[in-house]
């Protein structure tokens, strides 16, 4: 073989390479545009994810979102450069978070963070409140996965995340207002939200209720600003809880206090039909969510999702009543047997009330990450779950006993 042909088949050999790299490419492109089709058509359903099993994604930057420091947004590219899918605006990313906990000696394990940005071709957006561990918390605190983020990662940084999901996202249809409900880090899917419609959908209502302790909490301040400034159908309603001596209102913040029904019902009174998006730690949530559906609002046009150890179910923050005949729960690896009587809304809230330590991510059934095996007995689902749970086992995160119980915890 001459020179001159071995030349010509290595040409050649990088030229199919190169043809079927493209050919992936188009693919993943073609399935993500369909994806977005899809649900921008209406459809309600969850497709399946984007990719499997765990992705490397390189950290290109990162960026402080507030005066305190303590939200700080985290840009992604994937390591193979495949082109990123189309995610539904407020869907969340699972994170591998390889640290330890040194209270309970267990890895903090996976950690679900939501989208701050529409979807786009350059990269992904996490943003990461920093969270302080709850006193006397039995299982790893939340405070060890946001610290890892907050004092370790940096540009350049590689991590494993799995494809963009969750229930908890904006509905397609424009023609009817959107009131969006943020509180605290609860803005992140908001924010996703709200720069799809921006950019999609401009003339679409919507009106964000944004709660905050003060002017140090403020996360994303400039960009909502500009948002309000650059869009008449997008409206703004800034509350702080107890401002600082130097916040002004009217400058700052638009009122003090709480966001309440009363303040919602100014932006759609009660012969409008809106449709309502709640985001924000357990306290807000156990005012707005029951709230809203006490006042008259259908339950399909309330969207709603929890962030810190809160179930999403609407009972969650309803009198719950203790059972006639309590059901026997065992966790056999954690040796310990006790007894549900029925005031926790899920098997996960029960197991972490009584200091049994379980993984958990999402608390909605979407990410797998509290699944497991039942060793004998039943369970059954409080709601609906987007994660494909494998046979014989359970998420504790959306799930009762329905029978004596044994689970491999």
């Amino acid at each position: 073989m001459t020179a001159l042909q071995l030349l010509s088949y290595i040409v050649v050999a990088i030229a199919v390479q190169l043809a079927a790299g493209l050919g992936i490419a188009f693919w993943r492109w073609r399935r993500a545009r369909a994806a977005s089709a899809s649900w921008i058509g209406g459809a309600r359903t969850l497709l399946p994810p984007a990719w499997s099993g765990w992705r490397d994604f390189v950290v290109t930057q990162r960026t402080p979102e507030d005066a305190s420091g303590s939200q700080c947004s985290f840009y992604l590219q994937p390591v193979d450069r495949a082109p990123l899918p189309t995610y539904l605006p407020g869907q969340f990313l699972t994170f591998d978070v390889p640290v330890a906990d040194a209270s309970s000696g267990r890895g903090a394990g996976t950690r679900c963070y939501s989208l701050s940005d529409k979807s786009g071709a350059d990269g992904d957006r996490i943003t990461i409140k920093r969270a302080l561990a709850p006193p006397g918390a039995p299982s790893a605190p939340p405070g060890v996965a946001s610290a890892y983020f907050h004092d370790v990662v940096r540009e350049g940084h590689v991590l494993r995340v799995k494809a963009p999901s969750g229930r908890f996202h904006l509905d397609p249809d424009p023609a009817v207002p959107s009131i969006l409900i943020a509180g605290g880090v609860g803005i992140t899917p908001m924010m996703s939200m709200l720069l799809w419609a921006h950019a999609e959908q401009p003339g679409r209502t919507i009106h964000l209720y944004y709660g905050v302790r003060n002017s140090a909490d403020h996360a994303f301040r400039k960009i909502l600003e500009d948002l309000a400034a650059a869009n008449a159908n997008f409206h703004v309603t800034v509350v702080y809880e107890t401002p600082l001596p130097g916040d002004i209102e009217g400058r700052d913040f638009h009122c003090s206090g709480y966001i309440d029904l009363e303040r919602l019902r100014r932006a759609c009174p009660a012969e409008v039909r809106c449709r309502y998006y709640v985001c924000g730690p357990p306290p807000m949530m156990a005012s707005l969510v029951p709230g809203l559906r006490t006042s008259g609002i259908p339950d399909g046009d309330i969207h709603f999702e929890a962030f810190g150890p809160a179930s999403l179910e609407p009972s969650k923050w309803g009198p719950r009543s203790a059972l006639a005949t309590p059901i026997d729960v065992r966790f056999e690896r954690s040796k310990r047997s006790l007894v549900w009587d029925g005031l926790d809304a899920t098997l996960l809230d029960f197991a972490e009330r009584k200091g049994v330590a379980m993984e958990s991510g999402c608390r909605s059934g979407s990410c797998g990450t509290c699944e497991t095996r039942i060793v004998s007995g039943t369970v059954r689902n409080t709601q609906a779950g987007a994660y494909e749970v494998a046979a014989g086992h359970c998420l504790p995160c959306i799930s009762e006993p329905g029978s004596a119980l044994v689970l491999d915890a």
